[in-house]
């Protein structure tokens, strides 16, 4: 299951809800509505820091005028997550007992690094 995606800056632990994008051609800083995928050179962020950011000197910033809101789950984080609690509710089945490895009275039995002995009748 996909986890929620996270502000890019450091230390920031809240959810993000805007995505950052850099136009260097034209100096130009987009803050806008979550991308629908994290895509290399964007930064997801927070409100908080959607709203506080600025630019270098000589930049300038576009930001989204609206409400930043978290994305809806999707139909797969839906399906990831039932088919999780399926997986999860699933008993573990007992592997077999292999009764070839239990030592015969009187001998001994070599499991990997360790010995089974027999108890003392």
């Amino acid at each position: 299951m996909r986890s929620p995606r996270r502000c890019s800056r450091n230390g920031c632990p809240r959810q993000a809800v805007a995505t950052l994008t850099y136009v260097y051609n034209e100096s130009t800083a987009v803050v806008g509505p979550l991308a629908a995928f994290a895509e290399p050179h964007t930064y997801d962020l927070c409100e908080p820091h959607a709203r506080s950011l600025t630019a270098p000197r000589g930049w300038d910033v576009v930001r989204h005028e609206g409400e930043f809101e978290p994305p809806p789950p999707t139909t797969d984080d839906l399906v990831a997550l039932a088919e999780a609690v399926r997986e999860a509710a699933r008993p573990t089945p007992r592997p077999p007992e292999d009764d070839q490895n239990l030592p015969t009275p009187g001998h001994t039995a070599r499991r990997g690094h360790l010995r089974v002995i027999p108890p003392n009748h």
